[in-house]
């Protein structure tokens, strides 16, 4: 890990004065809205995705898609911020969909969705499509799903590497059918294949062979979005055979969908009530979702809030105490910047456990975690799949990220108890959530959005 602190702006973490009281709409999925535009892009019919999240990663599969002949056409009513990135209310994303193109050359950035998700459908192509990406996404796993595209009849070409840059040689359609993959590291290697698997020739009988599988609630995101745009998916969790899934072949109808609100992205939000002893309302945040941010309110209340789900959203509340916590969280791996940061600022000791494969991520995300939070005064050891945290007094100094997105905002959540705590590069965070700085000033301002 590089300490670039010296070339990159540092930003200062605002601090809390009191208790945050604030109402915060937070953009949408980043999960869902790169799921739906695959979806959409091989549909039979043109569709629409309303409030899409404008980030990053979800520019980067936009314009991907179109290198392969893919029509997206944005409209933004006068509602949205036609400047900024983050997607609005009023604005929308029609897909005209197609055959994917070739010869057409992939910028997957660091988003591990495009790197995974669309070789599948770029094997549907007539010719060569080439992916590369930011330095970190060459060392991000790849291998497993290189070898089950292999295995379904797609020709990849890396040079042994198991990782980008790759190039995959589509010769028009894919055979398909039954495959292993290991996913123990990536279950977005189970959920690239199903998401392309209704236009094989044969579908796809996906069989997970490794070790523990993490992150289940976003294959079964996957699978939700793929039954409401009309395939035939058997799952485990709808009595299909254990660690299978089974995608029939035939047409994706074109939807029109509301993008959720990333509920992920509302956890540094919500956190900020529970350290500080506030209040925040997250509008809009779904009765029923497949999203495992949704686990945040059993979590958050386990640490000391108190979170009521009505028809103004989901609010949490900050009771002035927050717990340690002893969790599982191989299914929300994602979540695990977040709760570290508030598990350092707890009364008791926290065990985070089944996040193994974090090591893996934007960037190995427990060594960042534990060498951060230490660099502050904190106790945070690693251990074989996960965290033990110690709560100590923590002071000041600069949070570096590793062009991590949570590692940033689980900084700025520290920074609302810590006095002088400065954050790295925090446009990092513009990987999913672009107008994080102003949505943090603005909390902290008691705005009721």
């Amino acid at each position: 890990m590089t300490d670039h602190s010296d070339t990159i702006a540092l930003w200062p973490a605002p601090y809390a004065s009191g208790a945050v009281d604030a109402i915060v709409t937070v953009p949408g999925s980043k999960s869902v809205t790169n799921r739906a535009l695959i979806l959409a892009a091989l549909a039979a019919d043109p569709g629409w995705l309303r409030r899409p999240l404008r980030s990053r990663d979800t520019l980067l599969m936009a314009d991907a898609l179109r290198s392969m002949g893919i029509g997206i056409e944005e409209t933004v009513s006068s509602s949205s911020e036609v400047s900024g990135l983050s997607g609005g209310r009023g604005e929308s994303w029609r897909v005209i969909p197609g055959t994917p193109l070739a010869p057409a050359a992939v910028d997957v950035g660091n988003a591990g969705t495009v790197m995974r998700f669309l070789p599948p459908l770029a094997a549907l192509a007539d010719g060569p499509i080439r992916f590369d990406g930011d330095p970190r996404s060459r060392v991000r796993p790849l291998g497993s799903l290189i070898e089950a595209l292999r295995g379904l009849g797609a020709r990849v070409e890396d040079e042994g590497r198991g990782s980008l840059p790759m190039t995959v040689r589509g010769v028009g359609s894919v055979e398909g059918g039954p495959v292993t993959v290991d996913a123990s590291t990536s279950s977005q290697f189970i959920s690239a294949l199903l998401l392309s698997g209704p236009r094989f020739n044969q579908g796809v009988e996906v069989r997970h062979t490794g070790g523990r599988l993490p992150s289940l609630p976003h294959i079964r995101m996957t699978v939700d979005m793929l039954r409401k745009a009309g395939a035939q998916v058997d799952a485990p969790d709808s009595g299909g055979e254990p660690n299978v899934w089974r995608v029939t072949p035939g047409a994706l109808l074109g939807r029109d969908l509301v993008v959720e609100p990333d509920l992920s992205n509302a956890q540094p939000f919500l956190a900020a009530a529970l350290v500080t002893g506030g209040t925040v309302t997250i509008p809009d945040w779904p009765a029923h979702t497949t999203q495992p941010g949704d686990e945040l309110r059993r979590i958050f209340t386990e640490m000391g809030g108190s979170c009521v789900l009505d028809d103004r959203g989901l609010t949490l509340t900050g009771t002035g105490r927050v717990l340690g916590i002893d969790a599982d969280l191989s299914e929300v791996g994602e979540l695990t910047p977040g709760i570290a940061a508030v598990a350092s600022l707890a009364e008791t000791e926290s065990v985070l456990r089944g996040i193994g494969h974090l090591r893996l991520h934007e960037t190995d995300r427990l060594a960042a975690l534990r060498k951060e939070i230490n660099a502050l005064g904190g106790d945070v050891t690693e251990t074989e799949d996960g965290l033990r945290i110690r709560p100590r007094p923590l002071r000041g100094g600069v949070f570096h990220t590793y062009e991590d997105h949570r590692l940033a905002t689980a900084g700025a959540v520290l920074g609302l108890v810590v006095k002088d705590v400065e954050i790295e590069d925090i446009a990092t965070t513009g990987k999913t959530m672009p107008d994080f700085p102003d949505l943090w000033h603005r909390m902290l301002a008691g705005e009721r959005d």
